[in-house]
């Protein structure tokens, strides 16, 4: 019997998610997609790791993710902004030189949920995942409704140990195993 859902047998275990805004318009005072983001993560019983903001630029986007990804004790990272395909959303490029693997699932189902809402404008997103170094990245559109359809139909789940069939949780303490071949 496969059992989806929650599973009440297992314990919840808590991540640790930062969460990061790349726009060139918003302050962190502004940020309402971020903080969509926060009070989700909270509400879900995670931790948030750090809320930063950075320019739509290459170097700087790059450079903050290496940093948070350097640090053992984030587990997930969520970026908002920068998925789209205007001359300055640059995020999807950072991410595909970043990622050792790319969890194309997230975007495809985004984009799946996303078209009953907005229909064929789903195409101008560019959300994606994947995992470098043990972390896992999520790459969202800037919009509050698109940072809430993300976390409330796919992350809320997936970042949740108890969430049956399976979920990234429980992965966890294997994305760095390759390493050990080395």
């Amino acid at each position: 019997i496969i059992i989806m859902g929650i599973d009440k047998e297992r314990e919840f275990k808590s991540v640790n998610i930062a969460v990061v805004t790349i726009s060139d318009t918003r302050t962190l005072e502004e940020d309402k997609s971020g903080d969509t983001l926060k009070k989700r993560i909270i509400k879900a019983g995670h931790n948030i790791a750090g809320r930063f903001l950075v320019k739509d630029d290459v170097v700087q986007i790059k450079a903050k993710l290496n940093d948070l990804i350097s640090n053992k004790d984030i587990d997930v990272i969520i970026t908002t902004g920068g998925t789209g395909i205007t001359g300055r959303d640059l995020t999807p490029e950072v991410f595909s030189e970043i990622l050792e693997k790319e969890i194309p699932g997230f975007g495809e189902l985004f984009r799946w949920l996303s078209f009953k809402k907005i229909a064929t404008s789903t195409i101008q997103s560019r959300a994606m995942a994947g995992v470098t170094k043990g972390t896992y990245l999520f790459s969202l559109p800037g919009s509050v409704g698109a940072c809430k359809d993300a976390w409330d139909d796919i992350l809320v789940y997936q970042l949740d140990y108890r969430h049956r069939p399976c979920n990234l949780v429980e992965l966890m303490p294997r994305l760095r195993e390759h390493e050990l071949d080395q």
